[in-house]
């Protein structure tokens, strides 16, 4: 969906193929044109791909790695959907992450009521017969911020499917979804602010560190990040109230009044889609809210880095580029 708004499409849940190619190119060039020169490796990665079309409008926009999400369906069609997946992302170079399993919540508009544990030995069989570089599992997790105050995962799990992927020589890496903190001092401060938040909680960040060691290679954590964007939105106009009228920017704030319940960032910035979608920041005001948005981003992925142990490690991540990981798939066959 994210594809699809950066592509203009303020009503993202009636997006057409086109209007994601559109926001997948607008997203690769920001990356590109933000981290050519970074020193730390980077890559693009599409999140729950629905179909084949999906994952190719981002790899052909320029995305390096791509997930397609075939969790709902049953397992064989799950298998194939993915394997086509891939026969077409690593001849291009680029990682694909499938899933298998279901988590409960909300996310972008992809629901469940509730959720099925991933079977490890079927992990194991997902990654034999799709040749998938990770696997996002189902394990106690949930999307959104409602996760429930008590949410306990079950890292037996991971550790299971693991022990049996070291059995069988297979290389691959498992993702957690769904795992946001939703920390109650960011929840508390939108909330004070005038917003209308109601049993939003998180996983334990503790739980999340435990899951680490015991073979989880990547965590996502989307909602924190909404929230953190949201608070500081919400406490700049409070701080500022003349920009409550702002020319450019008033239409946020209007718009952040109309929707106190909610706290996706996209809500409240369609009135500076331009800037959104290509980047132009046409005066202070714009750039203040765009100053909130990357303060967001900082605090909530330093703060996680921080927590995780993973500070100064990005060297030891190699760079490779789309050519080079193409031609390694192709001498692995797959």
């Amino acid at each position: 969906m994210a594809n699809a708004f950066m592509g203009g499409r303020t009503d993202f849940m009636n997006a057409t193929l086109e209007d994601k190619k559109t926001g997948a190119k607008n997203i690769a060039a920001a990356v590109k044109k933000y981290g050519e020169d970074s020193p730390i490796p980077m890559a693009l990665h599409l999140d729950h791909g629905k179909s084949l079309d999906s994952c190719v409008a981002a790899v052909e926009g320029g995305y390096t790695s791509v997930m397609i999400d075939g969790s709902s369906l049953p397992f064989a069609e799950n298998v194939e959907l993915t394997r086509e997946v891939v026969k077409y992302a690593h001849a291009r170079g680029v990682s694909v992450e499938g899933e298998l399993g279901v988590l409960a919540g909300v996310e972008d508009h992809v629901f469940s009521e509730g959720s099925t544990y991933t079977n490890p030995l079927g992990a194991v069989e997902f990654f034999k017969k799709t040749g998938v570089d990770a696997l996002a599992i189902s394990y106690g997790t949930m999307h959104g911020a409602n996760k429930g105050k008590n949410a306990v995962i079950r890292k037996e799990i991971a550790i299971a499917i693991k022990e049996c992927m070291r059995h069988e020589h297979i290389e691959g890496y498992l993702v957690s979804h769904g795992s946001s903190t939703v920390p109650q001092y960011v929840v508390e401060e939108i909330n004070g602010l005038g917003g209308k938040l109601e049993n939003a909680h998180g996983i334990d960040v503790n739980q999340l560190i435990e899951a680490a060691r015991c073979g989880i290679n990547k965590i996502n954590v989307d909602t924190d990040i909404r929230l953190a964007v949201t608070r500081n939105m919400k406490e700049l106009f409070a701080r500022e109230t003349a920009l409550q009228n702002s020319a450019t920017i008033g239409g946020i704030y209007e718009l952040m009044e109309k929707n106190k319940a909610a706290f996706d960032p996209r809500v409240f910035l369609t009135p500076i889609m331009d800037t959104v979608m290509y980047g132009n920041v046409p005066d202070d005001d714009v750039a203040r809210i765009c100053k909130c948005i990357e303060d967001g981003v900082k605090e909530v992925v330093g703060t996680l880095i921080v927590r995780f142990g993973s500070v100064g490690k990005a060297f030891k991540v190699e760079a490779a580029t789309l050519e080079e990981m193409a031609e390694r798939y192709k001498r692995k066959g797959i």
